[in-house]
């Protein structure tokens, strides 16, 4: 992963944004990161991924007995922000 210096992320901003088009940029103020940078896809394929974990997980809880359907289902909605 590239890291910039938050002052080297500033004054090259369209640098920094062809480089999150390839991977993520950890932002580093004062050596110690702050921020990480990543494109649009890589930011949506990561979405797919923890919506899957979370219904992975609803999952597991309605077949362990902790939740029924319905709570579940609302717990998921909730967890995810999304609409039912």
């Amino acid at each position: 992963m590239k890291k910039l210096a938050a002052k080297e992320a500033k004054n090259g901003f369209g640098r920094l944004l062809d480089i999150a088009r390839r991977e993520p940029v950890t932002i580093e103020k004062n050596g110690r990161p702050v921020a990480v940078m990543l494109s649009n896809e890589e930011f949506e394929r990561l979405e797919v991924v923890e919506d899957a974990y979370w219904a992975m997980k609803t999952q597991f809880a309605d077949k362990q007995g902790y939740l029924g359907l319905k709570k579940s289902e609302k717990l998921l909605r909730e967890l995810l922000n999304a609409e039912g």
